[in-house]
């Protein structure tokens, strides 16, 4: 009768010295699942352990759900782009906005990024078109107009063809955030766009509805004092 060994069945395991796991950086993942671990790690406001809690999700989903996620990222990075108009992000240039003529045309709100669009768009309270600048004015960082998409905006305001649907522009509304940064690139645009004979607008700036004197800043204080209207 055979004798059962008392050592474990190392075939299951792998030899010594060539076990699967990877021992790049001291680490005991396979390779591919470190890789996939330093690939979400890249990400925004990802850490190491998110970005391990990331991949373990993946490795215990089942294989049509993960690969449907590789699949949705193949697909956005291949037919997402940015309009050729107003550099929102589409998969149709010109954009659905753009092209949409109910809008009017001729009122240009200004945001630094897509996401902002966004936020925007969604309170339902815009009906005009608007252009992304694709970040701000940041001398110190060495970003100047050139770097943005300031000049295309300006192209708009100076030749309708440029503008969507040929329409010329009566406004622009500035809609960056109040930082520094924004508020010099507003500065900018408005003189800019005032010498082109545009009427140039920003959003409100203060108090939020709801909100509490007590608990605002003082450069929310500041802004709401400034920004005061008439109740006549």
């Amino acid at each position: 009768m055979p004798t059962r060994s008392s050592e474990p069945d190392r075939s299951a395991f792998g030899a010594p010295g060539h076990s699967g796991a990877s021992r790049r950086n001291g680490s005991v993942y396979p390779e591919s699942v470190d890789r996939l671990i330093d690939e979400f790690s890249k990400l925004p406001g990802i850490g190491r352990r998110s970005a391990e809690r990331l991949a373990f999700h993946i490795l215990k989903s089942p294989a049509p759900d993960a690969l449907k996620l590789a699949r949705a990222v193949e697909d956005v990075k291949r037919s997402v782009r940015h309009c050729g108009v107003c550099f929102n992000l589409t998969e149709t240039d010109p954009c659905h906005i753009c092209s949409d003529d109910r809008r009017d045309r001729s009122l240009i709100l200004v945001v630094e990024q897509p996401k902002d669009l966004i936020s925007l768009e969604q309170t339902g309270m815009y009906k005009g078109v608007y252009h992304v600048l694709m970040g701000l004015i940041r001398p110190l960082d060495g970003v100047g107009p050139e770097d943005i998409t300031v000049n295309d905006l300006l192209r708009r305001v100076e030749d309708p063809n440029a503008n969507s649907g040929g329409v010329a522009v009566r406004e622009v509304i500035l809609g960056l955030n109040p930082v520094v940064e924004g508020d010099g690139t507003a500065l900018y645009l408005g003189e800019e766009l005032h010498r082109r004979g545009v009427r140039v607008s920003r959003l409100a700036r203060g108090l939020p509805s709801g909100g509490q004197i007590e608990f605002a800043s003082r450069a929310v204080l500041a802004d709401a004092i400034q920004g005061r209207q008439s109740m006549e």
